[in-house]
Formats: C-alpha cells, sequence, structure tokens
C-alpha cells in the first residue's frame, strides 16, 4: 500500500494559525502543575516565582505544546480538541505519535495569549519490519505570545501505519 500520495504529498509545508480567545490564566496552569505531578512553587506561588526572577507565575515548560486552550473548535469523535492535519491518507491505517523534539525560548506567564503556527515539514514513506507500510510525518509547531515572543517549538513527528489484514 502506498501511503504517500500525490494528495498526501500537497501538505508539505501548509501552515495554519490559531490565537487564543483568552489568556491562559493562572488557574490552567495550577491544574497542569498538579496535573504532571510537578510541585514547583513558582507555578501557584507569587513570592517564589519573584525570587526565581520572575514577574508572575509561570507555567511548567510542556504546558503551552500540551494544552489546546489555542483551539477554539468543536471536539471531534473522539473528543479532542486541538490541532489535526487530518491527512487524505488511504484506509486501513491507524496514527501513532512517533515523539517530540522540544525548545523552550522564554517563561509563559498566565496573561499570554498564545499564537500558534504549525506547519507540516516533510513527508517519509518506509516499510516496517513486518512489511507494513509507514507514513512519518514531521510538524514544527511555533508558540508566541502576544507581542510575537517566541515561547517555544515543538517539532512533532507523526506516524501512519497501514494496519496488518
Amino acid at each position: 500500500m502506498t501511503l504517500l500520495t500525490d494528495e498526501v504529498r500537497a501538505y508539505i509545508g501548509r501552515t495554519v494559525r490559531y490565537t487564543a480567545p483568552e489568556a491562559l490564566g493562572r488557574s490552567s496552569i495550577r491544574y497542569f502543575a498538579r496535573a504532571v505531578g510537578d510541585d514547583n512553587p513558582c507555578y501557584t506561588d507569587d513570592e517564589a516565582a519573584a525570587r526565581a526572577g520572575h514577574r508572575d507565575v509561570v507555567a511548567p515548560p510542556t504546558f503551552v505544546c500540551e494544552t489546546n486552550q489555542y483551539a477554539d473548535g468543536r471536539p471531534d469523535d473522539d473528543g479532542y480538541v486541538g490541532h489535526s492535519w487530518d491527512l487524505p491518507v488511504p484506509e486501513g491505517t491507524r496514527l501513532v505519535r512517533g515523539g517530540h523534539e522540544y525548545e523552550f525560548h522564554a517563561p509563559v506567564h498566565p496573561d499570554v495569549v498564545l499564537d500558534v503556527s504549525w506547519t507540516v515539514e516533510g513527508m517519509e514513506e518506509k516499510t516496517s519490519r513486518s512489511g507494513t507500510s509507514l507514513l512519518l510525518v514531521t510538524s514544527l509547531a511555533e508558540y508566541r505570545d502576544q507581542a510575537g515572543t517566541l515561547l517555544a517549538r515543538n517539532r512533532e513527528t507523526l506516524i501512519y501505519q497501514e494496519v496488518a489484514t
């Protein structure tokens, strides 16, 4: 089965952009820190954040990459509200997340309104050890604040795998 069709290949270089409808907020940062089990006081305590040199509490590093607060859409069939490329891959495939490479450039504060751009950087088709087709798709998300300051980058690899029948 060929997964890297001309229709799929046409997505290379596409960029979409989202701007959050509101600031991140202190409670979102607090809930995320709690959810990931990180009790760093800089995420919840003004004085601890000030002692560390921050103007306000800060978010855990991966917060901006893992939040969907920039998305203002409806959940998909799986309940997901974030960005999805919805690539026109042939029937009989499954999507597997292949990994992330994060870069963090600036602290993220509660008053940040996220502006996120996603770009499909590349695609490669391979054959698995079992002989099924694999399509590796890399995309880059850049997270900026309302002033345009780069906060973080997230390079993600998605793997579309032919399901053996």
